[in-house]
C-alpha cells in the first residue's frame, strides 16, 4: 500500500531548527516530485517547498526562502525539510505529498491540486 509518513516535528524556540522527514513505503519516491505543505486551523493548506525527481530543481514559498531547505535521499526513500531560523508564524501541521504524475515537476510554489497520497502530518510549534 502506497504510504507517506512524516516525522521530526516538535516544540522549538524562535530562531531554532528542526528537520522533518517524509518516508515512503509501498512505492519508490524517486519516481515522483515531492512537496511539503503546512496548515493551521481555519486556513487553507499552504505549499512550502517542492523538489523534483532528481533533486536538481527545488522551489519554495516566499515566506520560507533562505530559511528552509528541501532535499531527498532516494536510496533511503526519504525526503527532508530542514527548517532554520524558525518563527512563530511557522507553527502548523506539516504534510508531505507526492506529485500525482510521474512526469510532474516543481514549476513553482506547490499547489495542493497537483499532489496526492498525503501523510498524516507532523506538528511543528515555534514558541518561547
Amino acid at each position: 500500500q502506497l504510504r507517506l509518513v512524516e516525522s521530526g516535528g516538535g516544540l522549538v524556540q524562535p530562531g531554532g531548527s528542526l528537520r522533518l522527514a517524509c518516508a515512503a513505503s509501498g512505492f519508490s519516491l524517486d519516481y515522483y516530485a515531492i512537496a511539503w505543505f503546512r496548515q493551521v486551523p481555519g486556513k487553507e493548506r499552504e505549499g512550502v517547498a517542492c523538489i523534483s525527481r532528481s533533486g536538481a530543481t527545488t522551489n519554495y514559498a516566499n515566506s520560507v526562502k533562505g530559511r528552509f531547505t528541501i532535499s531527498r535521499d532516494n536510496a533511503k526513500n526519504t525526503v527532508y525539510l530542514q527548517m532554520n531560523s524558525l518563527k512563530p508564524e511557522d507553527t502548523a501541521v506539516y504534510y508531505c505529498a507526492k506529485h500525482y504524475s510521474r512526469f510532474g515537476t516543481c514549476g513553482g510554489t506547490p499547489s495542493q491540486a497537483d499532489f496526492d497520497s498525503w501523510g498524516q502530518g507532523t506538528q511543528v510549534t515555534v514558541s518561547s
